[in-house]
C-alpha cells in the first residue's frame, strides 16, 4: 500500500490545521477563565458557549485521528499517538465530563489537552516530513 502524493498533502495540511487550532484552543482554554472574571468590570457581558466548545472539541478529535491514520501509514510511529490520544482525552473528558464549567481546574485541563494535541500534530508532520527522504 504506497502513500501518495495526494495523501502527503493532505496529511500536510490537516496536521498545520491541527496544530494551529489545538494551540489556538490552549491559549483560549488559558485565557477564557481571565476573561471571564475581568468582563464585569469592564461592563462586558460574555457568554460561554458550551456546545461550541464541545463541537470544537468533537472536531479536533476527528481531524487528529484522520492525520494520525495517514502519518502512521508514512512513519510507523507512535509517539505522536500518544500525545494526540493522551491531548484528546483530557479534551473530550473536561468537554462533556461532569465538570465543564468556566473553572481553573477546567481550563488546566483544557489548556494541557490542546497543547498535547497541537504536540501531537507537530511531531506528526515532523515525522511525515522525514518519511518523505
Amino acid at each position: 500500500m504506497g502513500f501518495t502524493s495526494s495523501a502527503a498533502r493532505v496529511q500536510h495540511v490537516g496536521d498545520r490545521v491541527g496544530f494551529a487550532g489545538s494551540l489556538l484552543c490552549a491559549v483560549h482554554c488559558a485565557v477564557l477563565p481571565v476573561l471571564l472574571a475581568v468582563a464585569p468590570a469592564l461592563g462586558l457581558k460574555l457568554v460561554a458557549g458550551v456546545d461550541l466548545d464541545q463541537a470544537i472539541v468533537v472536531f479536533t478529535a476527528l481531524l487528529g485521528v484522520a492525520m494520525l491514520a495517514i502519518g502512521y501509514r508514512r512513519h510507523r510511529a507512535l509517539r505522536p499517538a500518544l500525545l494526540l490520544l493522551a491531548g484528546l482525552a483530557l479534551l473530550l473528558g473536561g468537554a462533556f465530563g461532569g465538570a465543564h464549567e468556566h473553572s481553573l481546574a477546567h481550563a488546566a485541563v483544557m489548556t494541557v489537552g490542546g497543547v498535547l494535541v497541537a504536540a501531537g500534530h507537530l511531531l506528526n508532520l515532523r515525522l511525515g516530513h522525514a518519511a518523505r527522504r
